[in-house]
């Protein structure tokens, strides 16, 4: 196995003292894409832009194979392994991580934006975005569509089949592989470095920071939950993960081994570099936009407001790396944490009043969710630069 030479630094070995064996999976899984649904892609590839969203459309919006029998034999059986349930799920035990879910809304968008995405663009994945441009031509967008899908997963029964959660998993499976396919025959995407484009490594990776790094996040602010919760909230993120096509392999099963998991990822990839910068600190200024903010003075304070937080939840290593602003975030947290509880008492006694600051700009990030008229489309991007993609 020849491992990406990005791979070949001292925090490796490190890694290597503490999990051999999680690392020996995590390194060679840089060099595994979704072989099931990039085989669909290749096929879909085939057809023109308008019979190949049907088709997919067809596919999710459907209930059985009856209705797509002309579809190519690679892309059926796309279509079967993503209605074929895994044998750990248990879907009635979901229900408490949707409680739990709607019970911290706030705090799980803001922790998704001010930690848990910067933390992920430290990392190789922003390689991929950088080069597509997606998240700098279309941040809002991207950023919008990424709170639609947590939403949808954790809305009550949302990941049942063909449910809404279900269907943005699976078409975020079938994104993945579009880019995958296009990157691969890029100029710019340099594999003997970086391994396969958005690797199963990297949506594993990513996955463990959505569901156990969160929770990190949302206790550091305030939020309280009963270890059922986690371990449901951890189920749907889980289930959401196989969905989108991330082997068992590298699939976690508990918090506690998606923590192990960030811990060695963290680890194996290489230090923050100019893609990670620009992607963290576009990720940071997109967030008044996200919630309709469109005053300059305004942007900047809550800008300024965000980096504060944010660096106090990443810590001030990640964050100088990130060349965030120098600033003070001593004390931040346990402000949040107040101005939460106090939010919470204010709605409870006047529920009719609402504040309006920077706390409450930053916790609206629900309202930022991306919900196009015309639902769920499966178009996919045609272009590996997001700027000369047809829509999607």
């Amino acid at each position: 196995m020849k491992l990406p030479t990005d791979y070949d630094h001292p925090g490796v070995a490190r890694a290597r003292v503490l999990e051999p064996e999680m690392v020996e999976n995590y390194l060679a899984h840089t060099l595994v894409g979704d072989p099931v649904a990039d085989a669909a892609v290749e096929a879909l590839a085939a057809l023109d832009r308008g019979r190949s969203s049907r088709l997919i459309a067809a596919f999710v919006n459907s209930s059985g194979s009856d209705t797509w029998p002309d579809a190519p034999p690679a892309v059926r059986e796309l279509f079967v392994d993503a209605t074929t349930p895994p044998d750990w799920l248990d879907l009635p035990a979901l229900a408490p991580g949707v409680r739990m879910f709607h019970r911290n809304t706030k705090l799980v968008l803001a922790s998704m934006v001010a930690a848990v995405l910067v933390e992920g663009f430290a990392s190789n994945i922003s390689q991929s975005f950088f080069i597509t441009g997606r998240l700098r031509d279309q941040g809002v967008r991207r950023l919008q569509q990424n709170n639609r899908h947590m939403v949808e997963i954790f809305f009550p029964d949302g990941m049942e089949s063909y449910g809404d959660g279900w269907k943005l998993s699976v078409r975020i499976r079938l994104v993945h592989a579009h880019v995958r396919r296009l990157l691969a025959n890029s100029e710019d995407w340099d594999t003997p470095a970086w391994g396969v484009p958005l690797s199963a490594a990297h949506v594993g990776y990513a996955i463990t920071a959505f569901s156990a790094r969160l929770l990190v996040h949302i206790r550091s602010l305030g939020a309280s939950f009963s270890a059922e919760e986690a371990a449901s909230f951890m189920a749907t993120w889980r289930y959401s993960g196989h969905l989108m096509g991330v082997p068992d392999s590298i699939l976690y099963r508990d918090e506690a081994e998606a923590l192990r998991l960030f811990a060695v990822g963290g680890l194996c990839e290489p230090e923050p570099d100019d893609a990670s910068i620009a992607l963290a600190n576009a990720l940071v200024n997109s967030a008044p936009l996200v919630v309709g903010i469109d005053d300059p003075v305004e942007r900047r304070n809550l800008a300024k407001y965000v980096y504060k937080v944010s660096r106090a939840m990443i810590g001030h290593d990640l964050a100088d790396k990130l060349r965030y602003p120098k600033q003070s975030s001593f004390g931040v947290l346990g402000w949040f944490r107040f101005q939460s509880r106090y939010d919470r008492l204010l709605k409870r006694c006047r529920p009719k009043y609402e504040r309006r600051n920077n706390f409450t700009s930053f916790t609206t990030l629900l309202s930022g969710s991306r919900y196009d008229d015309e639902g769920i489309t499966y178009r996919m991007p045609d272009h590996v630069y997001a700027e000369r993609s047809n829509n999607w």
